[in-house]
């Protein structure tokens, strides 16, 4: 089963804690044990699986991608955004999560986050759901 939602970033660059959405959509598919791909539809915009309890986490990883991968780095890309694609290209674009019992089978302390690097933008989230 294919479920869509919307993201509406505010920023250049954000980590969107979605795990609920995606809790709720696989919820809504009734599978009790299989596995949910989540994808991302874009090149400057990924998805990543990391500790949701401390949202000091979320601007570490932000603020190291920042200095790994600066925003003005005398990229070929004219477009003023190739920062954006490195950082979407290292993260990735998708990712599998196991499904059991009707639930996603995160760690106690994992969340699911939608990164933006090229906002504020209207983005997308699609997930294939499969299993019995």
């Amino acid at each position: 089963m294919k479920k869509e939602f919307s993201v509406q970033t505010h920023s250049t660059s954000e980590l969107i804690d979605i795990t609920q959405e995606v809790e709720k959509a696989v919820a809504a598919c009734k599978v009790k044990d299989g596995i949910c791909a989540i994808y991302i539809p874009h090149t400057t915009a990924c998805v990543c699986i990391n500790e949701n309890a401390d949202p000091s986490v979320q601007s570490d990883i932000r603020n190291t991608l920042d200095k790994l991968i600066p925003r003005d780095a005398g990229y070929d890309h004219a477009e003023g955004n190739s920062d954006a694609h490195v950082k979407a290209s290292i993260i990735g674009s998708s990712r599998i999560i196991l499904i059991e019992s009707g639930r996603l089978l995160l760690g106690r302390w994992q969340g699911i986050y939608f990164c933006e690097f090229d906002g504020p933008r209207k983005r997308k989230v699609i997930l294939k759901v499969l299993g019995s």
